[in-house]
């Protein structure tokens, strides 16, 4: 707006002396016209003729004091070009006063915008009136119909069943009433083997191995299922599945000791270990953690080994699952700011193939 009053302004100046002196002020306007091009050749002697912003400006405001028939002798350009040059520096005007006063509706900002889209994603089942509805409560005022735009503009489809949950989103939010349950083999010095049988708690993914033994029968697992019921206790009734492979060792009265609790046993199919990938991963870690690195001697050290490994498995040993904590840990430690003031202590698990820190008091 300011090059187009400026413009208009230089116009009506040079207008001034036109209207006084009528007879010369052409040969003047002729003049200046023919220095300014003048200038703009010297300029750019070795290349095409290229006029700037100030010298449209110019030749433009002079054309208005040189009558038409006389600008194809005086100007380089057309007579066109000096139209259209006028027509843009008055045209500015108009743009900017566009440009403050923008008509219609508002766009939505950026940050509602990744609003209403963290919201679809988080809730595939959540529609965009849903959306609207939770936007309503948390106090952003928009419409639906706004809601809607975002979400197909981002290729994220409105309806209520955008996609259904994920493996890995469904296992996660049954896993507080999951128990998995398996076997693992430990072998001696002697090369005799022996088998324990653990359950995981998937919500928590506390560690509890039941007992070791050279002959697993049948009745040995369901006694094993007896008493992990008993050290649950109250606990057993958050519990809602059992997860088990088809070994012939679960029987129908190892099933029926969870069924009392009103518990559902889930069986994985043949020869899908990873079905029970989480008590599969806890057996492995076993394995790295203690009996790739202990001489195992009997079945009563073998007992002895692995119960105070599961000490520190749910006492101590920090898990990615829960945030780096111990199962049976739910506070995380106040962060330590002046780490020369205290002592660090350590305690030495399993003759020291396992080490646990801690602060001294």
């Amino acid at each position: 707006m300011i090059i187009s009053l400026l413009y208009r302004t230089t116009r009506a100046l040079l207008s001034v002396p036109a209207i006084l002196l009528r007879r010369d002020a052409g040969k003047d306007v002729e003049l200046l016209v023919l220095r300014h091009q003048n200038a703009v050749l010297r300029r750019q002697v070795n290349g095409p003729v290229r006029y700037e912003p100030a010298d449209r400006f110019w030749l433009a405001a002079l054309s208005s004091l040189l009558p038409r028939r006389r600008w194809r002798s005086v100007f380089l350009v057309t007579p066109g070009t000096l139209l259209s040059w006028h027509r843009r520096l008055i045209a500015r005007k108009w743009d900017c006063t566009a440009r403050r006063r923008r008509t219609g509706r508002p766009p939505t900002a950026a940050a509602l915008q990744r609003l209403v889209l963290r919201l679809a994603q988080e809730n595939p089942r959540w529609g965009h009136r849903r959306v609207q509805g939770e936007l309503a409560r948390l106090g952003h005022r928009i419409a639906p119909s706004t809601v809607w735009e975002i979400l197909h503009a981002a290729g994220v489809d409105p309806a209520p069943r955008r996609t259904g949950p994920s493996w890995r989103e469904f296992l996660t939010a049954q896993a507080e009433g999951i128990i998995a349950a398996d076997f693992f083999h430990v072998d001696t010095i002697t090369g005799r083997r022996l088998y324990a049988l653990a359950f995981l708690e998937h919500r928590t993914r506390k560690l509890h191995i039941t007992g070791v033994t050279a002959h697993p029968t049948a009745q040995w697992a369901t006694q094993q299922a007896r008493n992990l019921a008993s050290d649950l206790g109250r606990r057993v009734e958050s519990l809602r599945f059992v997860l088990r492979d088809r070994d012939s060792k679960y029987t129908g009265s190892f099933d029926a000791v969870f069924e009392a609790e009103e518990m559902q046993v889930l069986l994985t199919a043949p020869q899908a270990p990873r079905m029970n990938a989480h008590c599969e991963s806890a057996i492995g870690t076993i394995r790295r953690e203690v009996l790739d690195h202990i001489l195992i001697m009997n079945e009563a050290h073998a007992g002895r080994v692995l119960a105070e490994y599961q000490e520190h498995y749910n006492r101590h040993r920090p898990h990615r699952s829960q945030g780096q904590r111990p199962p049976d840990v739910q506070e995380q430690p106040c962060g330590i700011q002046d780490f020369e003031a205290r002592r660090l202590l350590r305690t030495p698990v399993l003759a020291g193939v396992i080490n646990e820190y801690r602060y001294a008091a």
